[in-house]
């Protein structure tokens, strides 16, 4: 069954409520990030993805609120919002089914293949998933819009793609390609035929 009858329960929502979901997700990241660094001495760090380990499964849907510290925060903000909203401007079905997959196929591809006694945390891997749909939908949907969009996103984030690859110590290159590839799923998933 296509995932377009499986959520046709999903109603189409303006942008103002992209804007109040999206600012509410990152609102409670930064309330989190904020009480954890005041309060709590970085404590909920540990409620990340722990690769391989069954208390660590919990932390696929904890760890895009946690992050290390507040420039690490900072760093997802921006592209969390701004893609986020590109996303959720082709609805609210896509934008709950992009979100959804690229935290569980980032999150379970974390816990199955990260490197062992890690602990991933950040927004990353729903960001690269809102990248790769960002970027896939042109190319599974054959709208102009969606092509030139996607065209626009690879000059202006090109970049951040080397973040698939694993060059940079410290930094969770399995969450941004196994997020990625979930927006990609989601990208192909949510095609119009």
């Amino acid at each position: 069954m296509p995932a377009e009858s499986l959520l046709s329960g999903f109603s189409s929502a303006g942008p103002k409520s992209g804007v109040v979901l999206i600012g509410g997700a990152l609102l409670a990241m930064w309330v989190l990030e904020l009480a954890d660094l005041l309060l709590l001495g970085g404590a909920l760090d540990a409620y990340g993805i722990r690769p391989r380990s069954v208390d660590g499964l919990e932390g696929i849907v904890l760890s895009p609120f946690l992050h290390g510290g507040l420039a690490h925060l900072a760093n997802n903000s921006v592209p969390f919002v701004v893609f986020g909203l590109l996303v959720f401007l082709n609805g609210l079905r896509n934008f709950v089914v992009t979100t959804l997959l690229s935290l569980f196929v980032g999150g379970l591809g974390v816990w199955l293949v990260g490197a062992p006694n890690t602990v991933h945390i950040g927004a990353s891997g729903v960001v690269f998933g809102y990248l790769g749909y960002l970027l896939l939908r042109g190319y599974f949907s054959r709208s102009v819009g969606a092509i030139l969009l996607s065209l626009l996103l690879v000059v202006l984030y090109g970049g951040a793609l080397w973040g698939l690859l694993p060059i940079q110590t410290g930094v969770s290159w399995t969450a941004h390609l196994f997020g990625f590839l979930g927006g990609g799923l989601s990208a192909y998933l949510l095609r119009r035929r």
